[in-house]
């Protein structure tokens, strides 16, 4: 519903597929909080749809006839903004294209839904619904708060990833490791906040909600603006000072350790508290294989993902933090991680880099 009428949330769906539309109808279909208003071919289609009843949320695709759909996503911000979520193939080659459309004002990146099986398309359903829900909270051009908690049906625990804590972690060491989770509005933060860190920062490790493919470009585009080094994680990385390794699309990352130095693994498994990567597995494994030498942070997205691995940090020992609500796109994860009591600290986004470029001083 959307906060301010109470009624489902309209979409509209812009895209030349008439399978991918009749598929995207779909998946929205079952969720009772979100109707479609509307399906376009193409820009022009939707531009007429759009002075007949504006819609609450726009779900565009980018290779189209007549008008590609960043040119008509810049058209929107300019004279009307409504949130844009890009629902793309997510092709390597067109991977950098789509962080184009982050910066032109999109909300969010989701891959197009497969049609070949009930498991995929579940999946799809999970992962639209949600970017649709956090897309209606959050208003184009600003940062947002305010969004509520969803529901937690068909969500999984991460003990499917990773057996709950049964001791404390090895005793703290000189290593340090920062532990980033973060969804809707995630990367224009991430990018706010990888970019001030000095060189010398600890080793960070990120789970950022997208699709596969994505993460391999967003990756290489903060390396580009970042001092430290950023890239997107492969089984067995290191985690090293001066480096931020980004979980892959479609795949979960754990922090585990090896004597006093630590690395990633990657690996494939069901979601977990709705996502695949999930923050709870990361922030889980730092809990077990960190504890102490760990810090914890939980940034701007929709949802409760997160938030008891953080609180499992926090009991293991280790630093947290939460964004606060003034700085974030939509403030769902770090609310519900703040009323599990799992935040040490309460902070807005630009006082993050700091607190980070000191982890490695601490005591």
């Amino acid at each position: 519903m959307t906060a301010r009428s109470g009624k489902p949330i309209r979409v509209l769906i812009v895209d030349d597929s008439a399978a991918v539309r009749q598929a995207l109808t779909r998946v929205i279909a079952d969720a009772p909080d979100i109707e479609v208003m509307g399906t376009a071919q193409d820009p022009f289609f939707a531009a007429q749809r759009i002075q007949q009843e504006m819609p609450d949320v726009i779900i565009l695709d980018i290779e189209m006839p007549r008008m590609d759909g960043i040119t008509f996503l810049r058209r929107i911000m300019a004279q009307r903004p409504v949130p844009v979520i890009i629902c793309s193939s997510l092709a390597e080659e067109g991977s950098e294209t789509l962080l184009h459309a982050m910066d032109a004002g999109a909300v969010d990146i989701i891959a197009k839904p497969r049609v070949d099986t009930a498991h995929f398309l579940l999946e799809s359903g999970i992962r639209v619904c949600d970017a649709v829900r956090a897309a209606a909270r959050a208003r184009p051009g600003r940062r947002m708060a305010g969004a509520p908690s969803t529901t937690v049906e068909r969500k999984l625990s991460a003990d499917a990833m990773l057996p709950p804590p049964v001791s404390r972690a090895m005793v703290r060491t000189t290593e340090r490791v920062v532990c980033i989770g973060a969804s809707t509005g995630g990367t224009e933060s991430l990018a706010m906040v990888l970019q001030a860190l000095p060189p010398d920062s600890p080793g960070i490790v990120i789970v950022q909600h997208m699709p596969e493919r994505f993460t391999a470009a967003f990756a290489r585009r903060l390396d580009g603006l970042c001092r430290i080094d950023v890239k997107e994680a492969e089984d067995g990385d290191a985690v090293l000072p001066g480096r931020a390794l980004i979980a892959p699309g479609n795949r979960h990352m754990l922090l585990q350790r090896g004597g006093a130095r630590y690395h990633v693994a990657v690996k494939d498994g069901p979601l977990v508290s709705r996502h695949r990567p999930s923050v709870d597995v990361l922030f889980r494994s730092a809990a077990q294989y960190a504890g102490p030498n760990a810090v914890g942070v939980i940034m701007t997205g929709m949802g409760d993902d997160g938030a008891r691995g953080l609180l499992e940090m926090r009991h293991a020992g280790a630093r947290t933090v939460a964004q606060d609500e003034a700085s974030c796109v939509v403030f769902g994860m770090p609310k519900e991680a703040i009323a599990l009591g799992a935040a040490e600290r309460v902070m807005p986004l630009d006082r993050i880099p700091a607190l980070l470029a000191e982890v490695r001083r601490w005591n």
